[in-house]
């Protein structure tokens, strides 16, 4: 299938239909507002539907609706949307029903700006909402991923029962690059759980609400039965030049692709580095970070945000290895030059033995 150059957030949407996605709910915010637009144009040619709410809070409550019916459905924002839907996402991991929800991040806290940020992560990857549960939370760093990991997104959901999100920093929301859509369209169905109204039909009840304690433990036991089970199966990474690096750089979104033109340019200096991207947020890939840890000797989490990630990259590796920090907030980017001097400020500092100082000064 010919390739066809898009915007990240258009790829979305164009995806989601080929995985089944039938109802769009959503309220526009910058940088996330051609979802809500491509879903209007598409959608309905698909024989779906789209609605613009009155809110953010309408459009995660008219998704649980539709998920209650079986229905395969999503909804987008940016950060102060994604905040007024925590209320929701909690209700809907609480009743086991499957949505996505894309989260292409701007600047904060507050209305903050309109430019790429990584201050989400907290919000989105610890769960922002009441009460024991998670989200499957999945990272795109280009357009043709926005593409790929919309479809495993819907997988994912109704596999686990559960919430997935799209965490994606406005960079690769607004990037413009060729796709390839290579899934085959699936065709929805009703699943056994729906409420469909269908005379004839079992009359399901779906629900959040457990009133009796002991029953509440068994149906959160259950819950977090499906997280560590997605913990052993679904986390993924890519690792980039690792199998010999020392010093082991790591990001997501867009810092992923910034790294690893670092990596390249380092490992001309002579600097055996390399590029460790989680692509699931949660569940982390703490078990690839533990691994590399036998043979890096530093870690470098670079982020555009204040520390969100390094905190579970320091939790990963518990005390195994040092850990640096490098970021930028606002709607900065920490720069290709920028990170390439840390790397080789840290070389310098840290790790003697692996470059001599003439030959760092001779590749600057």
């Amino acid at each position: 299938m010919r390739k066809q150059l898009m915007k990240g957030n258009e790829a979305i949407v164009r995806s989601a239909i080929l995985a089944g996605c039938r109802a769009f709910y959503g309220y526009p915010i910058t940088p996330a507002s051609e979802i809500a637009e491509a879903a209007a144009l598409y959608m309905p040619r698909a024989g779906g539907v789209f609605l613009q709410a009155e809110s953010e809070v309408a459009a995660i409550n008219m998704i649980y609706g539709a998920a209650g019916a079986g229905v395969r459905a999503m909804t987008a924002s940016s950060g102060p949307g994604i905040s007024l839907m925590q209320e929701g996402i909690s209700y809907m991991a609480g009743a086991e029903l499957p949505c996505v929800i894309a989260d292409i991040t701007r600047g904060g806290p507050g209305l903050g700006n309109i430019a790429a940020e990584q201050g989400d992560y907290h919000q989105v990857v610890k769960g922002g909402g009441h009460g024991n549960y998670r989200t499957i939370v999945l990272a795109p760093h280009s357009v043709q991923e926005m593409a790929d990991l919309t479809t495993l997104a819907f997988e994912l959901a109704d596999r686990y029962r559960n919430p997935v999100m799209l965490l994606a920093d406005g960079f690769i929301g607004q990037m413009m690059e060729p796709v390839e859509f290579s899934q085959t369209a699936v065709e929805p169905r009703t699943p056994d759980y729906a409420v469909t109204g269908t005379q004839g039909t079992r009359g399901n009840l779906i629900s959040s609400l457990h009133l009796d304690i002991d029953e509440m433990e068994a149906h959160q036991g259950r819950m977090e039965a499906k997280y560590r089970h997605a913990e052993e199966h679904e986390t993924r990474a890519e690792e980039w030049r690792t199998s010999d690096a020392e010093i082991v750089l790591t990001g997501y979104g867009i810092m992923g692709r910034i790294l690893k033109a670092v990596a390249a340019e380092a490992r001309a200096d002579g600097l055996k580095v390399g590029v460790l991207r989680p692509i699931t947020l949660f569940p982390f890939p703490k078990l690839h970070f533990q691994r590399l840890a036998k043979s890096a000797r530093v870690f470098v989490v670079v982020e555009m945000s204040n520390g969100q990630m390094l905190e579970d990259v320091r939790l990963a590796l518990n005390g195994a290895r040092p850990v640096e920090f490098l970021s930028r907030v606002g709607g900065n980017v920490p720069s290709h030059g920028e990170v390439l001097e840390y790397v080789r400020k840290l070389a310098r500092q840290i790790l003697p033995a692996m470059v001599t100082e003439e030959e760092l000064v001779a590749n600057v």
